[in-house]
């Protein structure tokens, strides 16, 4: 079986390769990052502007013109066809208590700022603090709750817009 691959370029054409496809491009590399391409008896040059390996997003320069070129392989497609793809999730805009608990900080008020991954409150629950971070770059819309109450599990806590 032969590894499968799509590329989208500039968030508007999909194309589907596979390795055995990949592999019998006619492409010569001239220097670093610089490449001769010959497709059907044409020639193009082309260049790795910039390259972020892990997430497989590259800006790629064929003949003058800047291409943005996103790669999945096999693995991302199989997420994506179950319709487990990180794309597919909704924005959260509310944090709920994931368990009963008591408020022992509110590190935010309403207006703040925060950027993903900012502590937003410390909840203590069965003996145990567990700090609540934001999900997302976000402002501040309301606070449900303040320091020293008790809450019930899925309780809103904080909204954000």
């Amino acid at each position: 079986m032969d590894k499968n691959y799509r590329v989208k370029v500039n968030d508007d054409i999909e194309l589907d390769f596979t390795l055995d496809e990949i592999q019998k491009l006619d492409t010569q590399e001239i220097s670093e990052n610089k490449y001769h391409v010959l497709k059907e008896h044409r020639s193009f040059k082309s260049e790795i502007i910039k390259n972020d390996f892990l997430n497989r997003r590259y800006t790629v320069k064929i003949n003058s013109n800047n291409y943005e070129v996103d790669i999945a392989n096999e693995l991302d497609l199989l997420i994506d066809e179950m319709g487990l793809s990180l794309g597919n999730a909704q924005q959260v805009n509310e944090i709920h208590a994931p368990m009963p608990g008591l408020i022992l900080e509110v590190n935010v008020k309403e207006g703040d700022e925060v950027k993903e991954g900012d502590y937003l409150l410390v909840l203590e629950a069965m003996k145990m603090e567990n700090a609540l971070t934001a999900p997302r770059d976000a402002i501040i819309k309301s606070i449900s709750i303040e320091k020293g109450q008790t809450v019930e599990k899925n309780q809103l806590l904080i909204e954000m817009e």
